[in-house]
């Protein structure tokens, strides 16, 4: 059934909409379990009934008719349990329930199987046998895991909206969102513009053309250079070859002059598809064909079919690679979104980003909010490919997504996108005014960086210096490690632009999910793995210069801190210590007049929230990394969209361990800083305030709606709030508890919409 199962998967994940998924579910599996009947029930959540949506062995005519209610019938009982029945008989069971509707006769054998998608009933999957049968193991597993693949569709297919087709009655409509991860806050109204990797096929997304001759032209320019490129191959390398693997750039040429790859394509061109989406429909389909064949060597040829999809995609893409006609109100989507992806958009064009990846602290979220752009991130039933030119709603806050809103959605969320404007132009009053709480007490916030262009916005937001320069970026525009003199001269500008306040450096911190493109770091859990400190002191080559550097920029300056990364133990401070002190004695003997700056660490390892007091006697200050501290606390890895929802820095344990790291760096006399995202979260400033945190730094965007908080609530009341929210067990409950205490200062447009 292996082979069976892998061609289901792979026609499903081809299939256009859920309606042609389910036909091809029913069919295969009636055939592939030699049953009477293969349906499946869709769950309506609004109405609480099964509706019949697609069956292989009942009444056509029943389909979409035959409703169930929930607490009724085996079908209910499956939902209800979320575990699998398999009866031989299943008249015999309490809960049996005839439906003359459907055309049913007197079936025995019942097995059915739920459909679940994140935690939550979608439907089930039955199959019936008219003679007594209790179906085998295999059986059994094999249904489970079509249901399995059947939830991922059904899910995408409620994402987009065709699902109501089923479920929507004459007499209620809704409009459901896609519920993820808010990313940055805000309200965005906007044209989806859907970005992907290249040459993978199933990234293509679906996109329309007016200009099918255009697109015509770059396919046959795609095929040209493609047989140009597959020849050059076959006369270069093809003496080293045996006949038999000579023979597949033959089969390759062939292929690329047939007419039911040319022809089928171009026909789904002038149907109005573009010729990257047409191209990837005529592969999937020829590569479909062979699998199904019963001849082992044929149907492995469809590995070969999709190799040269792939190898004529990327000659396509590059013939059609041109700037997208970015809407004046863009929304861009991807499966995950890169810094490259954010910059190609006009800023001034660009309302909001939906990434299917990541958490409320991934790349994207952090980009995002230094821009003030809002997101959604960990959307994972987005189906991303589908909804290219689609209109969206993204609100940042809730973390919610509307595709092709109803009127009234639509209406709603751009009243309030306008009360957000208001209330933004409201806060920039706030720019020239100290963050001081009412009883007097001033909590500096600072700004987090990485780029050159930043530090204007930085300084216009009222900034009182920089908490987290990220060094790591002029790195990672490079094709080389840039040299001492060129370090130099960017961080200098750096330390010039906010001198006489002080500035962060933080050292190289790559690894993980910053990769240099000429230092590869593989490893299979890169989070966990050779990054920031550990790499630094395994090549103080690397790091002498970038201390000297560092150094040498802040010559009659005197404003530099530096910040070491992913520290972990107190042995690795010691030996960076020495690495820092040579550095410095280096240059006075080569007549620097270098002064030796302050130096701190970031605590993200929980190692080091036990030995804060041994680091303390050893460091000048700490500076809290909170997405990665929730992170490790957690064991959540923030990219991964299955369990990203499980990453809240409101969690118990991750105040606890603040409240700790506070107490103990205070003990010894060290200030401490947050510079994770929680730094700028408003509900979660007030708790770092009540926590006795001495600053605070966090992109631009955030620092008007931090300073409001600030100033409304005096550190007693702060301290109040705190003690509140150490008694909840639940960081859902906690948040609802912190916004509603911002909802009583009158502070809750920080965190919704609206005013």
């Amino acid at each position: 059934m292996l082979v069976v199962l892998r061609r289901i998967v792979q026609e499903v994940n081809a299939a256009h909409d859920l309606q042609q998924a389910s036909l091809i579910i029913v069919s295969r599996v009636k055939q592939a379990m030699s049953v009477d009947v293969c349906s499946i029930y869709l769950l309506d959540h609004v109405e609480q009934q099964y509706i019949l949506m697609a069956s292989d062995g009942l009444n056509p005519e029943a389909i979409g008719v035959v409703r169930i209610n929930q607490g009724e019938g085996l079908v209910s009982v499956v939902g209800e349990t979320q575990e699998m029945l398999n009866l031989s008989n299943a008249p015999d069971h309490p809960r049996y329930r005839f439906i003359a509707e459907t055309g049913e006769v007197s079936f025995h054998g019942f097995l059915g199987v739920p459909i679940i998608h994140h935690r939550q009933v979608m439907g089930v999957l039955v199959v019936r046998q008219r003679s007594l049968r209790c179906f085998d193991e295999d059986e059994v597993a094999f249904l489970l895991t079509v249901a399995a693949q059947l939830a991922g569709a059904m899910a995408h297919a409620d994402a987009r909206g065709d699902i109501k087709d089923f479920t929507e009655t004459p007499a209620g409509k809704t409009n459901r969102p896609i519920v993820a991860l808010p990313g940055a806050p805000g309200v965005g109204i906007g044209t989806a513009v859907v970005v992907y990797p290249m040459s993978d096929l199933d990234a293509v997304p679906h996109r329309k053309t007016l200009d099918t001759a255009t697109e015509i032209l770059a396919l046959e320019q795609a095929l040209d250079a493609a047989r140009t490129n597959i020849k050059a191959l076959d006369a270069s390398i093809h003496p080293e070859l045996g006949a038999e693997s000579r023979a597949l750039f033959d089969a390759y040429l062939l292929m690329l002059n047939s007419e039911t790859l040319i022809g089928k394509t171009i026909e789904r061109i002038r149907g109005g598809s573009w010729a990257p989406g047409a191209w990837r429909d005529t592969i999937n389909e020829q590569a479909q064909l062979f699998e199904s064949m019963d001849d082992s060597y044929l149907s492995e040829r469809a590995d070969d079919v999709r190799d040269l999809g792939r190898r004529i995609l990327a000659h396509l893409q590059h013939q059609v690679r041109r700037q997208p006609d970015y809407p004046l109100k863009t929304i861009l989507v991807g499966e995950d979104i890169s810094a490259t992806m954010l910059a190609e958009v006009p800023r001034e064009r660009l309302v909001g980003v939906v990434s299917a990846r990541g958490s409320s602290s991934s790349h994207v979220a952090i980009l995002a909010h230094a821009m003030g752009i809002p997101a959604v991130v960990g959307a994972s039933e987005l189906p991303v490919s589908r909804i290219d030119g689609c209109e969206l709603v993204v609100d940042g806050y809730r973390g919610r997504l509307f595709v092709t809103p109803s009127q009234a959605v639509r209406d709603e969320y751009t009243r309030l996108a306008r009360e957000e404007e208001e209330l933004v132009a409201g806060l920039e009053g706030l720019r020239e005014l100290p963050s001081e709480t009412p009883d007097g007490i001033h909590l500096p916030l600072y700004a987090n960086t990485g780029l050159l262009s930043d530090l204007a916005p930085s300084i216009e937001s009222g900034a009182e210096g920089i908490g987290l320069y990220r060094t790591e970026f002029p790195f990672m525009i490079r094709e080389r490690f840039p040299g001492e003199e060129e370090q130099r001269t960017i961080y200098h500008e750096v330390l010039k632009g906010f001198a006489p306040r002080p500035v962060t450096l933080r050292t190289l911190d790559v690894g993980g999910d910053k990769a240099l493109s000429y230092f590869p770091i593989n490893e299979e859990n890169p989070f966990l793995g050779w990054r920031g400190i550990r790499i630094s002191l395994d090549h103080p080559e690397i790091f002498l210069v970038q201390l000297r550097a560092m150094m040498r920029a802040s010559v009659g300056l005197n404003n530099l801190h530096l910040l070491l990364p992913m520290v972990s133990n107190v042995a690795e401070v010691d030996r960076a210590l020495q690495l820092i002190g040579r550095a410095h004695h280096e240059l006075l003997e080569a007549g620097e007049p270098v002064v030796m700056p302050q130096v701190g660490i970031m605590v993200e390892v929980p190692s080091v929230i036990y030995q804060i007091e041994a680091l303390a006697a050893r460091v000048d200050f700490f500076s809290v990394g909170t997405n990665d501290l929730t992170q490790y606390l957690l064991a959540v890895d923030r990219n991964n969209p299955r369990v990203a929802s499980l990453y809240d820095a409101l969690h118990p344990a991750v105040l606890r361990a603040l409240i700790q790291i506070v107490a103990g760096a205070h003990l010894m006399g060290k200030p401490v800083s947050v510079c994770g995202e929680m730094a700028g979260d408003p509900v979660s400033a007030l708790l770092l305030l009540g926590m006795g945190i001495d600053s605070l730094s966090m992109s631009a965007a955030s620092m008007p709606r931090v300073k409001s908080v600030i100033r409304s609530f005096t550190v007693i009341e702060a301290r109040q709030v705190l003690d509140q929210a150490l008694q909840y067990d639940d960081a859902n409950t906690l948040r609802e508890y912190l916004e509603q205490a911002l909802e009583q200062q009158g502070l809750g447009g920080l965190v919704r919409a609206g005013k």
